[in-house]
């Protein structure tokens, strides 16, 4: 066994048989393309779209995409998405709605295989390629006067066109269209005549706030074509995007209240790591983990993300959460993740993904909540605390309830993360940092394609079998390395090869390299034993960890669908879901209950088999369970419709009952009401 030191992170190399190395300081890869010189090599390299396909609970999410908003958005939000789209050459809607569905549609589309699906795509890629001008613009050029529910001005701004450049990459990944690269490189160099003179920021502030999108396709189009320009054309996009690495190092954003819009928060995230690329500049990793370390005391809450509603606000768990937040805030961990290569990039993204999006949209894809809270007892409509309130509407589930910026971009989450659950290595190998159940092909060694089974219940459960094979059937070995990650909750793997145990001096955090010749059959499994854990937020609150997930306290949850009255169903549709309860919910842990030696016991987990073909992520569904003991606060009372600020404990006297109750936590993800973060008595 090797310690090896790549990219700053220790990788443990298990060796098989002579010859068996890792190529440390070697990042080339000959069957995918890597960065191109003098752009830094990246360790992990994104497959083309379709090379990963999901399986068990990951497939059923995609195909109630599919079935639900996702794949009907033109019928359900036909104003905005129909055939008067301007990305479809209308007189209406001409801003960023339009691609922010694409954006997530044609991954969709192309993972699924889905026809009708593709269909539906193919008509915002052609017209988006016929509106290219001999000048390399492309997209509508004419504002429009205003129409209730459309966005007809600003038709030039950059912004909305850098969401049109990640739909045109992702559909070159899917189909090698050359078409594409033709017209990047034409709008590219439109680009760097015109950014002198008409800057990110020119027609609004999203254009400079949100650079690192334009960005990461410049670097993109330069692997493919060389053209020196586009480092100059980087360059310029960099000096023109907001200094988001500045924010993070020197400034208080992070440490105040109202300093931020929350999404664009989670879209500048990546512009430093995007950026370090081409700066080699560690200042630019250190921004963002910095960043992290700030937010986690100030607008951090448990799910990794931040109170933003749509200003930033300190970590009250009242405060909502923008369902906009978190899928582009997934986006940018992928960037992230691939090219530092630091497993607490995919530690955070599981957060996110497996705690905040499942419970902000319906079991159906049907409906979605624009904001979110982690302590959420009422989903009704009433007057919150929030910064920016839309008639009360913000936290019950529609189709426009809140705004409708989330019903157009909540569908990129789950299927760029499939894309993001096997990589490719720099040194011709395989890598699963993110774990899901799917499969890919990935070629491997020589160029071999290699067949990828991943085998588990994950998050649900933390065994994960990795079954090997290779496309060409009388193909039987090749050497390459496969590389896993040790989430940082994990002390102690069991790994197991083909049955034996491996006895690995592993610590958490790491990745875990083998290299060795793979065979067909082989199966590697995995086991990252978890343990409940007990983590302070806000106001001392106590919050209950097991792996990757959070908990919260399991509460009747009664639906009931209402109507919008006629003067709003134009900004917020005709209908929402109401939720409420008749459980209680003012329950506070006693301290004695949350000391380390006395979690096994005072926190007992209970596991059910997740059933194929049932939907997880609800509370009747829900395969984990912890039974706890708390104990209620008469006072703890609701506010605005809200549960009230995380009560202190005052040296004043006893504020809790002296009856000791049996609770139930399921995870934060099966759930709409709850109470995830505990008073502590």
């Amino acid at each position: 066994m090797k310690r090896i030191l790549l990219t700053g992170l220790v990788f443990i190399s298990v060796l098989f048989g002579s010859g068996s190395a890792v190529k440390g300081d070697n990042l080339y890869s000959e069957n995918y393309l890597n960065n191109r010189y003098p752009l830094l090599k990246k360790p992990y390299i994104k497959l083309p779209l379709g090379s990963i396909k999901p399986k068990g609970w990951m497939r059923q999410q995609l195909e109630i995409m599919r079935d639900g908003m996702t794949g009907n958005l033109d019928v359900v939000y036909e104003k905005v998405m129909g055939k008067r789209n301007g990305w479809l050459g209308g007189d209406g809607d001409v801003w960023e709605r339009g691609p922010y569905w694409i954006d997530g549609l044609l991954p969709l589309a192309y993972i699924l295989e889905d026809k009708r699906l593709i269909e539906k795509v193919k008509p915002w890629i052609e017209w988006t390629l016929a509106s290219q001008k001999a000048d390399g613009y492309f997209g509508q050029d004419t504002d429009r006067p205003n129409e209730p529910g459309l966005q007809r001005d600003n038709a030039m701004d950059w912004w909305p066109k850098m969401v049109m450049l990640k739909v045109m990459q992702q559909y070159y990944s899917a189909t090698g269209d050359q078409r594409v690269i033709q017209f990047l490189d034409n709008y590219f160099r439109y680009q760097l005549k015109q950014l002198p003179s008409n800057p990110l920021d020119k027609w609004t502030f999203w254009g400079s706030q949100r650079g690192g999108d334009n960005l990461m396709i410049v670097y993109w189009l330069y692997n493919i074509t060389g053209e020196k320009y586009l480092l100059d054309l980087g360059e310029l996009i960099h000096k023109q995007t907001f200094n988001w690495t500045d924010i993070f190092l020197n400034q208080n954003h992070l440490s105040r209240q109202h300093s931020l819009h929350c999404v664009n928060l989670a879209q500048g995230f990546k512009e430093p790591v995007v950026y370090y690329q081409q700066s080699k500049d560690y200042k630019h990793l250190e921004a963002v983990d910095k960043a992290v370390s700030v937010m986690r005391h100030t607008i951090g809450l448990p799910t990794e993300l931040w109170a933003g509603d749509e200003l930033l606000r300190f970590g009250n768990p009242v405060y909502g959460s923008e369902l906009c937040t978190a899928v582009e805030m997934m986006f940018s961990l992928e960037e992230i993740l691939e090219v530092t290569g630091n497993t607490h990039w995919a530690d955070y993204l599981e957060r996110i993904a497996y705690n905040v999006l499942p419970t902000q949209v319906t079991d159906t894809y049907s409906a979605r909540q624009y904001y979110q809270q982690v302590n959420q007892v009422s989903v009704t409509r009433n007057w919150r605390d929030f910064t920016t309130p839309h008639d009360d509407t913000d936290i019950l589930f529609g189709e426009l309830t809140g705004y409708p910026c989330c019903t157009s971009n909540l569908h990129q989450g789950w299927p760029k993360m499939v894309q993001n659950l096997i990589y490719a290595t720099g040194d011709n190998g395989v890598a699963a940092l993110v774990y899901a159940p799917c499969e890919a092909k990935v070629k491997v060694g020589d160029g071999k394609t290699l067949l990828l089974r991943e085998e588990t219940n994950y998050p649900f459960d933390e065994a994960i079998a990795f079954h090997f094979g290779f496309e060409d059937k009388k193909v039987k070995e090749s050497f390459f390395p496969f590389r896993f990650r040790v989430p940082a909750w994990c002390t102690q793997p069991d790994i197991r090869l083909n049955g034996e145990k491996l006895s690995l001096d592993t610590q958490p955090g790491e990745i875990v390299s083998i290299s060795r010749n793979w065979k067909t059959g082989d199966v590697l499994n995995v086991e990252f034993p978890a343990q409940v854990d007990i983590s302070y937020w806000y106001d001392g609150g106590a919050v209950v960890e097991r792996g990757p997930l959070l908990y919260a306290l399991k509460m009747n949850e009664k639906w009931e669908k209402k109507n919008i009255e006629k003067e709003y169903v134009a900004k917020y549709g005709s209908w929402y879901f109401e939720v409420t309860s008749d459980s209680p919910w003012n329950y506070a842990f006693m301290k004695k209950n949350l000391q380390k030696e006395s979690l096994p016991a005072g926190f007992v987990v209970e596991k059910k088999a997740l059933k194929d073909g049932v939907y997880p992520w609800n509370v009747d569904n829900a395969p984990l369970q912890i039974r706890t003991k708390a104990n209620r606060i008469p006072s703890w009372t609701l506010y605005r419709g809200s549960a009230g600020p995380i009560p202190f404990n005052t040296q004043q006297g006893k504020d809790y009952t002296d009856t000791e109750e049996t609770i139930e936590l399921i995870p934060y993800g099966c759930t709409t009401l709850r109470i995830a973060q505990f008073p502590v008595r």
